[in-house]
């Protein structure tokens, strides 16, 4: 497999729907959107677009499995799999807010070879590739080497379901709040990842992720000199709704603050 020539692909992939996205912006009206749950909106544009990245990584890789936020399409242990989040930041979208991305992930036999985040406002392009360092618009970026928590700026996002962690979640911020350079919420954990990975921030933690918001960003991340774990200094961030990501530099540190306060009591 040509891991680089196809990450290039999956850039012309990624940038020819957020175009559609950012067309279809000043089309939307509100019936158009959709309640999945409280605080959780789609619209058309979000299925159209992932059915537009699902049927164009099919022709690259024609045999290989999805984990699509809009269930376009599913996986059933193929070799490669692809992690599809259409729009990350659907609400930001809505209100016309930045940011808001196209990211796109790929497994080689349950390892992530691949990652694209393409952040439609500012038209920025993260990705790396296997073996290939981190890069934003042709750049190669790099995390911050930052180590003293008072420097630090620090991303996070708030939940919009499974509210029982609410205070402790409410107590790290505090921490943060106090200690910190202060803490930002952006509403796309795709961006806010790889906002790690250029060194923007210093840290990100969130908590009732999905596999489909991180996979492509912790990949990127981890090129760019990153240590992602959960909340429990385990591998189960993928999967397991929870995420503490940083620079090498500051990790341990950050680690055992959000450890501290969100990991098993």
């Amino acid at each position: 497999m040509n891991y680089k020539q196809l990450c290039f692909q999956v850039q012309d992939i990624a940038r020819e729907v957020g175009d559609f996205i950012r067309t279809e912006q000043k089309k939307l009206s509100a019936e158009n959107i959709e309640i999945k749950s409280v605080a959780s909106l789609v619209t058309y544009v979000d299925k159209t677009a992932e059915q537009r990245i699902v049927s164009a990584l099919k022709t690259l890789i024609p045999d290989s499995g999805f984990v699509a936020e809009e269930g376009t399409a599913e996986s059933n242990n193929e070799k490669y799999t692809w992690f599809v989040d259409p729009l990350d930041g659907t609400t930001n979208y809505l209100f016309g807010l930045a940011p808001h991305s196209v990211s796109i992930g790929l497994a080689e036999d349950g390892e992530m070879v691949l990652g694209v985040v393409y952040e439609i406002g500012a038209n920025e392009m993260f990705y790396a590739w296997k073996d290939s360092p981190a890069y934003c618009n042709e750049k190669e970026i790099r995390t911050a080497s930052r180590s003293k928590i008072e420097e630090t700026l620090i991303g996070t996002g708030f939940p919009y379901y499974d509210f029982d962690r609410v205070d402790d979640y409410i107590s790290a911020m505090k921490y943060l709040m106090k200690n910190t350079l202060g803490l930002r919420r952006f509403g796309s954990a795709a961006v806010d990842l790889c906002y790690v990975a250029s060194g923007r921030f210093d840290a990100f933690y969130e908590h009732a992720l999905h596999a489909w918001d991180v996979a492509a960003g912790v990949f990127i991340l981890q090129q760019a000199g990153g240590k992602v774990t959960d909340f429990n200094g385990g591998d189960n961030w993928l999967f397991g709704g929870q995420i503490i990501s940083a620079s090498s530099s500051f990790f341990d540190q950050f680690y055992g603050v959000i450890n501290k306060y969100l990991g098993k009591k």
